[in-house]
């Protein structure tokens, strides 16, 4: 084989993939222009780790879609502080457990928080574009949601501590995913029945890498909402439910479905 062609078929790997391959050499170092974007991309990470999130201005877009919000905290109580000590990020705060727990706000079996987490930019970016598409669906199977809860320096088990002072059958937390060098704005979910505090992560479902890029708001809002369905109706949800959601755009017999739509990609 000769240089060109192995040259041609590193090539045709590279472009299937964003992850770093067939990126050559200059001497014994890699060539500069990579050099310079393995630099940027790990800036944009660290920049999308350190961004503040704007729970304001999260809550105003998910109430100018007609849902109800409320804003709580974990006891981390600024960005360092979280970053340090993640156990802090996993507990509310005592005035959010308080507000909470009053029973003030109407009880539904499905609870959806919206996390910072370790990326505030892929909740800015992405939180909003599929809400749309997951209320849909939600509404599409029958599925009643509560307030929607927006968390500051939130970690994924918050939710279950929220859940279960909501009295909810089942938390939805939507959460900025730990940035990777070619995702700095990957948007996660996990699901998790009976959500109470002390629940382990093999007790969740997750649907991972929701961006334009990954996974689109459709196809994700698809998968959360038949996960959603089926851990509801055989009340549990983790490593025993398998995702056998059909394709999107067809039902569970197979056949095409005529209605509804993609929208949102």
């Amino acid at each position: 084989m000769t240089g060109r062609e192995v040259g041609a078929g590193w090539a045709a790997l590279a472009a299937l993939t964003p992850a770093r391959v067939g990126l050559g050499r200059a001497g014994a170092s890699l060539p500069t222009r990579e050099v310079l974007a393995l630099a940027l991309d790990h800036a944009r990470a660290r920049d999308a780790v350190h961004l503040p999130f704007d729970t304001e201005a999260v809550a105003r877009e998910i109430a100018a879609r007609g849902i109800a919000t409320l804003i709580v905290a974990s006891e981390a109580e600024d960005r360092a502080t979280y970053l340090r000590r993640p156990d802090l990020g996993r507990r509310l705060s005592a005035r959010s457990r308080r507000t909470l727990g009053e029973g003030k706000h109407a009880c539904e079996p499905i609870v959806v928080v919206i996390a910072g987490g370790l990326s505030s930019a892929a909740v800015h970016a992405h939180a909003a574009p599929l809400v749309d598409e997951l209320q849909r669906r939600l509404d599409d199977e029958g599925l009643r949601t509560g307030p929607f809860v927006i968390a500051q320096q939130a970690r994924v088990a918050l939710g279950d501590e929220i859940g279960e002072l909501l009295r909810a059958d089942m938390v939805i937390l939507l959460v900025g995913e730990r940035p990777g060098l070619s995702s700095p704005d990957s948007l996660g979910a996990y699901l998790t029945y009976q959500p109470r505090a002390g629940r382990t992560d093999a007790e969740r479902n997750c649907v991972s890498n929701i961006r334009p890029a990954g996974l689109s708001y459709a196809e994700a809002a698809h998968r959360i909402a038949w996960l959603a369905r089926e851990a509801l109706r055989r009340r549990y949800s983790g490593i025993a439910l398998k995702d056998e959601s059909p394709p999107l755009g067809l039902l569970a017999d197979g056949r095409q479905r005529l209605t509804g739509g993609d929208h949102g990609d």
